[in-house]
């Protein structure tokens, strides 16, 4: 009988911190250090926050003799990216007030912000649900923020769909008294007579959950690459129900292909007035079959892949308590441009604009004012913001006539619209990484500029750059920015080296392949350059570029690459 844990080290730590309390509220108060415990930094992610530390700075810091320039990253939980003007605002104060003058939208459709200090670090959660949001859940072994179409457009389908996110954030959000009494000044004695979480349980999940909505018109979230991908079944222009798909995640560690990215497979349809039970048993179904020895093999994607699709589904029947149906059939994915402006409402005659927003990062740069721009329409106009999933922002519920005094904002704040953006900037997303990610192993959002820049000037030279090709930067293999789904994923290898990935599909329905191990940030658009020129000669009406790499095959794309080395 082997006498190995079959818990790992923080599943220990999360069963015994008193509800997620462990001694959090204590390191508050102790003035004296600057950091938490490794133990509370572990609970800290349920409480919405990652303890972090300036990489920028922590080798010279190191030769110093000093301590690493201790700081923590605060995610907001906004259910399908939806904000209204007044919580728009309070986070834009927040920025100045807590962190380092900017906000960054995330993949996921969430609010970051960053360098923030130990002593500021409850005095800016307690704001944040002051103004009614919450950052409970937004990281953790939880379900995180429930992702949605963003589309605003007033139709029903649109509607019912973010209806739907809201619900099942509500309902799968933790139930832990730990949060206020420690954030939101609440009743700070602990009664030792609390129960756990009904869904969660005492350990909570094995690892983090991740929950998206989709139409199939609009796949703009990348619906399969998430742990339960809900995909509309609609009829007479309403949702009845959702096909469930399941084991979607893009995490892995380099070299240790034990670990891989993986797209959600097709389980069952669930009617709409069951998605809440059907959600729910599959976290269970997480809950009680994931990997709880080693944090690298915890997803639900292992149990899918490993126990297979008809497991599965049978197990799913069991936790729901009847037999489910089979998925029903839906139109192909696609993926909606948001970027300009759009109709909301016809009959109301209200508009929305879409605005890029280069890495998510919204903050005033130079002559380009983002944030102030942003700061002004809410100010002005009192309308509300949804955060994309490609790390953009829509301005929506403007009245025609206030479509002039928005341009007039923009052009004052020389914010550009995103007919001048490249097509590749346009569609391209880069994670955070350094200096703010501990895991990032190479640049993320500060190696985009350089990249799509050089990429940009080969796609011009070969008459390319109005092509739909998207590329994912991050700053390490966990894929934030989802690069193994994209057209071109670049996923940080070693400080200036990177992975390079090709053959994905731009609506999210393809993994895409690894090319190059190993090369350094100068050598990628050139590297590039072949697949590129095959792809001009080549290419069939319309055919993205990722599909057209997996239509010609890896043996080709070798062939292509080994022929531009050996030149």
């Amino acid at each position: 009988m082997s006498d190995k844990d079959p818990y790992s080290k923080v599943e220990h730590v999360k069963t015994l911190s008193r509800n997620l309390r462990g001694t959090i509220t204590e390191s508050i108060e102790n003035t004296s250090t600057i950091k938490f415990t490794d133990d509370d930094y572990e609970l800290l992610k349920f409480h919405g926050t990652y303890q972090g530390y300036n990489r920028d700075t922590a080798t010279e810091r190191k030769k110093q003799k000093l301590d690493k320039e201790w700081e923590f990253m605060v995610r907001v939980k906004l259910p399908g990216g939806r904000i209204n003007a007044a919580q728009y605002l309070a986070l834009d104060n927040f920025a100045d007030d807590y962190a380092n003058g900017t906000l960054r939208i995330t993949s996921r459709q969430g609010i970051q912000f960053h360098n923030i200090l130990k002593g500021e670090l409850h005095p800016m959660i307690s704001a944040i649900n002051k103004a009614l949001m919450t950052t409970l859940g937004a990281c953790g072994d939880v379900v995180r923020n429930v992702m949605s179409s963003p589309s605003p457009v007033n139709k029903p389908v649109y509607v019912q769909i973010q209806k739907d996110a809201e619900i099942l954030n509500d309902e799968l959000m933790p139930t832990t008294p730990a949060y206020h009494e420690i954030w939101v000044d609440g009743e700070k004695h602990f009664s030792g007579q609390e129960k756990p979480d009904p869904l969660y349980g005492e350990r909570w999940l094995p690892r983090k959950f991740k929950v998206a909505l989709a139409l199939p018109e609009d796949n703009t979230i990348d619906v399969l690459t998430n742990c339960i991908g809900l995909i509309a079944v609609i009829e007479d222009e309403q949702i009845i129900g959702y096909n469930m798909y399941l084991g979607g995640g893009l995490g892995m560690t380099h070299n240790k292909p034990e670990t891989y990215p993986r797209l959600a497979s097709p389980i069952t349809y669930v009617p709409r007035s069951d998605l809440i039970d059907a959600v729910k048993a599959v976290v269970k179904l997480q809950r009680d079959n994931g990997d709880r020895s080693n944090r690298k093999h915890a997803r639900l994607k292992y149990v899918v892949e490993e126990q297979g699709v008809e497991w599965t589904k049978r197990t799913l029947d069991h936790y729901f308590g009847r037999e489910l149906e089979d998925v029903r059939p839906i139109p192909d994915l696609e993926v909606a441009d948001h970027m300009g402006w759009h109709i909301q409402d016809a009959e109301k005659d209200t508009w929305y604009l879409g605005l890029h927003v280069s890495s998510g990062r919204v903050k005033d740069d130079g002559d380009i004012k983002l944030r102030s721009a942003l700061r002004q329409i809410a100010e002005t106009l009192g309308i509300y913001y949804v955060l994309m999933p490609t790390e953009d922002i829509l301005i929506c519920d403007v009245q025609a006539d206030q479509k002039d005094v928005i341009e007039s904002i923009l052009k004052e704040y020389s914010v550009p619209h995103s007919k001048d953006v490249p097509v590749i900037e346009k569609w391209g997303m880069s994670c955070v990484a350094l200096p703010t990610c501990g895991k990032a192993l190479a640049e993320g959002e500060r190696a985009r500029k350089p990249i799509f820049d050089s990429i940009l000037k080969v796609l011009e030279k070969h008459n390319l750059d109005k092509e739909l090709i998207s590329v994912r930067i991050t700053g390490c293999p966990n894929g934030c920015s989802r690069p193994y789904v994209g057209d071109i994923g670049i996923v940080g290898r070693t400080p200036d080296h990177y992975a390079l990935f090709v053959g994905g599909s731009f609506v999210g329905t393809r993994l895409s392949y690894k090319v190059e191990d190993r090369i350094h940030i100068d050598k990628i658009a050139e590297t590039l350059e072949p697949l590129f020129i095959e792809y001009k000669d080549h290419k069939n009406h319309n055919e993205k570029f990722g599909d057209f790499c997996d239509r010609i095959g890896k043996d080709r794309v070798f062939d292509l690459l080994e022929k531009k080395e050996a030149a």
